[in-house]
Formats: structure tokens, C-alpha cells, sequence
């Protein structure tokens, strides 16, 4: 009895506590509340133990014996929910109502048996076991998946079967005709524990994946500019870096491309700031209409943007900065003034510093803006050593 009373207190503590570590996140990134989900789950498993540490102390045994199955049921059920909200699949109420509602059904019909009998223990122990299982499945078809999603639907499959192989263990070693006699038997212990340990290891898993993707979502918000979308100058150059580095290492060519639009200044004391932004927007949607898949587009403030193109040669480059600049002066949006686009082109050498080659380009931008504007300017090539030695 103690024993476990002890095992089910545990049980409660770290439902709690994986409760409230879901909420932590939850409310430390606003803007994505989808831990609240797993939260509400942990809080509702919560139920399960917390009845039966009171059968022994209530005069209605078999009230809460029943509502031990209830909590645990919607708690696990309601997993397979939060994990689909999490994965983006969106939960399908309908059908876990209906699982829910079947659970509920079967667990009625076995009300009045006996619980020491294997057919009561096996209709008992399904429904736990096809809610894990379904949580591990919806985490297989995430589109997102690494190693530690692959560890988590691994981790729900042994779940689901041990809830499967319960029931020959329990009438092998005897869990008692009654709820009261079930928390106070020795079996109780070991299945307790033994749950308990798999939803630790499963909660923990859980927990890492959604703090490392509150990590991730605030690493994109801070390199993201939040007008356009696009990745701000910091996002940019840690973007580029490995990708500059990977290319020169493999002496494959690679172009920058600096724009500027166009007396931007106007635009704004004309029409007024939230128009200028509109534009932006504008703009930063054309730019992805416009350069290859694998490009890199961001903003570098103001009305100049940059375009890190991979595996492309200058006359690569040049030729997509003419597409830009034709777009950006076919003027497709009548809401929104007219535009037009100066634009720098240079090829980073394989001996050149990214700083150095943005140099260049935005001297070939400055001769676009000298020129006239609305055209397109090469960057002469040069060498990072003689750069450096001025």
C-alpha cells in the first residue's frame, strides 16, 4: 500500500511538473501557444493517479477507480491532439471523440466484471494502447522529423505495448477483484512505476522537442525582418557564411547582387509610411517570384535589399538582376505607385572576403544610381589580397 501510494504521488508530482514546464514555454513564446495542448494533456492525465491515491480514503472506491479510467483515457487522447497541433496536421476532433467515446463505452461494459479476469484487463488496457500508438503514428507522418522525433514515435510504440502486455502480467501475479484491492496489491507498484517511467521519458522527450522548436521560432524572429519577411541583415550573413565558405572550397562561383529601389523618399513623403511599407512588401514578394529556389533574398535596411546567389557566375547573376529590375518596372500593382530599381552585381572571387565582394557590388550599385538608375551594374573583378593591402 505504500508502496504504491508512493509510486502514484510521484506520478502526480511530475505530471504537475511537466504541466507547468509546458506552460513555462508556452507564455515565453507568445507567439506560438501550442504547448499549452500538451499542457492541458499532462494536467488531465493528472486525474488518473491522483484517483486512486484516494480510493483507499473514500467511501466511493469505485467512483474513483472509474474516474482513474476517464482521466487517463481523455489525457492520452487528448496527447494525439496536441501532437497533431504541434506537427501542423490539425487534430480531427471528430475522430478522437469517437475513439474517446469508445473507450468510454468499452470501459462501461466492463464495469461490473471482475478485475483479475484477463478479458477485463485486456478491454481496459486497449484504448491506452491505441492512444500511444496513434501518437507515435502522427509523429512518423510529421514533416518535420529528426532523430529525437524518430526516438519519441519509437518511445509510444513500446508504450503502446506494454499497455498490451499488462494484462497477462496482471493476471499472472493478481491485481485484486476491486480498486481498493488493486492500489493495495504489490502489482499495483510495478505497473505504476513501470508507466510512469515510460511517460517521464516520453514527457522529457516531448518537452526538448517543443522547447528546441521555441528556440528555432525565435532564432527565425530574430533573424527575420518583420516588415518583408525577408532575412534581416544578421540572418543574411549567418546565412551565407557556410554557404560562401562551402562554395570557394569547392572553387565554384558565386554572386551577390545589391538592390536599391529607386527615390524611395518620395515615395514615402507622397504617399505616406504605410504605403512606403506596402511597397516594401511589394518588392520582397517580387524578389521571391523572381530568383532561383535556392537563392538567398533579405533585407539590409531601409529600401536596399541583397540576393546571395550559390553556383551561379556573373553572367548568371546579371542576367537575374535584369529580370528584378523588368518586374520591378512593369509596375503590375495599381493600388501602389510606381517603382523602379538600381541594382549592383558582383562575383565573389575565390580568394575574397563576402565584405570585400558587397563592397564592390555596392560601388556598381552607386554607378547604377550615378547612370541614372533604373539599370543593372557589373562590379569589375578583383581579388580579396589586393583588397586587403590597401
Amino acid at each position: 500500500m505504500l508502496g504504491a501510494s508512493f509510486a502514484l504521488i510521484v506520478n502526480i508530482m511530475i505530471a504537475a511538473l511537466f504541466a507547468a514546464s509546458f506552460i513555462f514555454v508556452a507564455l515565453a513564446n507568445p507567439a506560438d501557444r501550442r504547448a499549452l495542448w500538451f499542457a492541458a494533456s499532462y494536467m488531465l492525465g493528472m486525474v488518473a493517479p491522483l484517483s486512486l491515491f484516494v480510493i483507499p480514503f473514500s467511501p466511493w472506491p469505485n467512483f474513483f477507480g472509474a474516474l482513474n479510467y476517464v482521466g487517463f483515457c481523455a489525457g492520452l487522447f487528448l496527447m494525439t491532439a496536441s501532437l497533431a497541433r504541434f506537427y501542423d496536421r490539425g487534430p480531427r476532433w471528430s475522430a478522437v471523440a469517437a475513439l474517446y467515446c469508445a473507450a468510454l463505452f468499452s470501459g462501461a461494459t466492463i464495469a461490473e466484471w471482475p478485475q483479475d479476469n484477463l478479458a477485463f484487463n485486456l478491454v481496459y488496457q486497449t484504448p491506452y494502447a491505441l492512444a500511444s500508438a496513434c501518437c507515435g503514428w502522427i509523429i512518423l507522418l510529421a514533416s518535420r522529423r529528426g532523430q529525437l522525433e524518430i526516438a519519441l514515435a519509437g518511445l509510444y510504440g513500446l508504450i503502446a505495448a506494454h499497455f498490451l502486455a499488462k494484462p497477462f502480467f496482471a493476471t499472472a501475479f493478481g491485481v485484486g477483484r476491486t480498486p481498493s484491492e488493486y492500489v493495495a496489491s504489490s502489482y499495483a507498484i510495478a505497473s505504476q512505476s513501470a508507466t510512469g517511467v515510460l511517460l517521464i521519458a516520453a514527457g522529457l522527450l516531448t518537452l526538448l522537442i517543443v522547447a528546441q522548436e521555441a528556440i528555432a521560432e525565435a532564432r527565425r524572429a530574430a533573424e527575420t525582418d518583420q516588415l518583408t519577411g525577408l532575412l534581416n541583415r544578421r540572418g543574411f550573413d549567418l546565412a551565407c557564411a557556410p554557404r560562401l565558405a562551402s562554395a570557394q572550397a569547392g572553387r565554384d562561383p558565386t554572386t551577390i547582387i545589391l538592390l536599391d529601389l529607386d527615390h524611395f523618399k518620395r515615395v514615402n513623403d507622397r504617399f505616406g509610411h504605410a504605403v512606403g511599407d506596402e511597397v516594401l512588401r511589394y518588392f520582397a514578394a517580387l524578389l521571391r517570384l523572381t530568383t532561383p529556389e535556392d537563392a538567398l533574398a533579405g533585407r539590409m535596411g531601409g529600401e536596399e535589399f541583397v540576393i546571395f546567389l550559390a553556383d551561379a557566375p556573373l553572367t548568371q547573376g546579371r542576367r537575374v538582376a535584369e529580370m528584378i529590375r523588368q518586374a520591378a518596372a512593369l509596375h503590375v500593382t495599381p493600388r501602389l505607385p510606381s517603382i523602379t530599381v538600381s541594382i549592383g552585381v558582383a562575383e565573389i572571387a575565390a580568394d575574397e572576403t563576402f565584405s570585400h565582394a558587397m563592397r564592390r557590388a555596392d560601388q556598381a550599385l552607386y554607378r547604377a544610381k550615378t547612370l541614372g538608375r533604373d539599370r543593372v551594374c557589373v562590379a569589375s573583378r578583383a581579388s580579396a589580397t589586393r583588397a586587403e593591402s590597401r
